[in-house]
């Protein structure tokens, strides 16, 4: 469980840090999958929003009682569509419901065990059109006489569907999709947003920290770029600033055509939402490892 206001030294796609009271639990994710969640009481709350893959826990080297789950770089990935706690069903986590039918204690708890299903119903939902949809374990009336053709294995589906997790293709298309929707489909350095005959969005998902340096599929390692804008960023041809000012390197050759195509104001267009906003931590790394100053 994770609020965007948390107290602790939490980055979803780097590390998250909890107190020793949750170590016995956590301990038993090494190596295997997490699903994040922000609680029902937060204002305008995601519901379940990503993904990550937990490579290790350790103690927090800064922090006495203190631990930190260590997220698999490149593992973590947030949903195209966030998943809501309850639908019209109840919880989407079917194993918070005590023998009663109602809510247990258990929804409390910020780190707790998760079954296969509530996982993949979970999952399932957060992907949704992002992906070719595996057969779900919602209980469904049979056809008769195809009951035992069509039916597939748990274990089976949680392997196609961690296939699919590791998947580029699923990841590239996915954080394509939550970074357009982030920035209402419109470059952040140019505000120019174009919607090609087929109804496309002919802007491009950036990363910020390249994939193949590292950088996850996060919607804060990410901004809406134009293909020329998109094409002299990966260049460092240009960069930010954490306060989204523009930065042109002193390697353009005509950087007075540079200021005639980026914003009147020289400030890259921010998310709809704040909580979207590229983070320091990824447009540092740009500056010192991209950008040529």
């Amino acid at each position: 469980m994770l609020r965007p206001d948390s107290i602790y030294n939490d980055s979803p796609a780097e590390q998250y840090q909890f107190p020793k009271q949750y170590f016995s639990r956590a301990k038993t994710a090494e190596g295997d999958w997490i699903v994040y969640l922000e609680p029902t009481k937060v204002p305008n709350t995601r519901g379940y929003f990503g993904i990550a893959r937990i490579q290790t826990i350790i103690p927090d080297p800064k922090a006495s009682e203190m631990f930190l789950a260590i997220v698999e770089p490149g593992s973590y990935l947030d949903f195209a569509h966030p998943v809501p706690f309850n639908n019209q069903k109840g919880p989407i986590e079917r194993g918070l419901l005590n023998e009663q039918g109602r809510l247990s204690g258990r929804a409390q708890s910020a780190v707790r065990p998760i079954s296969p299903a509530d996982f993949l119903r979970i999952i399932e939902k957060g992907l949704a059109q992002s992906a070719p949809i595996l057969p779900r374990l919602e209980e469904t009336a049979p056809v008769p006489g195809l009951a035992e053709i069509q039916e597939t294995p748990a274990f089976e589906i949680e392997r196609q569907r961690i296939q699919q997790l590791t998947s580029r293709t699923v990841r590239d298309r996915t954080f394509r999709q939550i970074v357009l929707r982030a920035y209402d489909e419109r470059c952040a350095i140019t505000g120019l947003k174009f919607i090609n005959g087929g109804g496309r969005a002919e802007v491009n998902a950036a990363h910020i920290r390249p994939v193949e340096r590292d950088g996850p599929d996060t919607v804060q390692n990410g901004i809406a770029l134009s293909g020329t804008a998109h094409w002299m960023f990966d260049r460092g041809l240009i960069s930010l600033t954490n306060d989204l000012e523009i930065l042109i390197s002193r390697q353009v050759n005509d950087i007075d055509s540079v200021k005639s195509f980026i914003n009147n104001d020289g400030k890259a267009i921010p998310p709809l939402f704040p909580r979207n906003r590229p983070h320091p931590h990824f447009l540092n790394w740009h500056r010192e490892h991209c950008f040529k100053s």
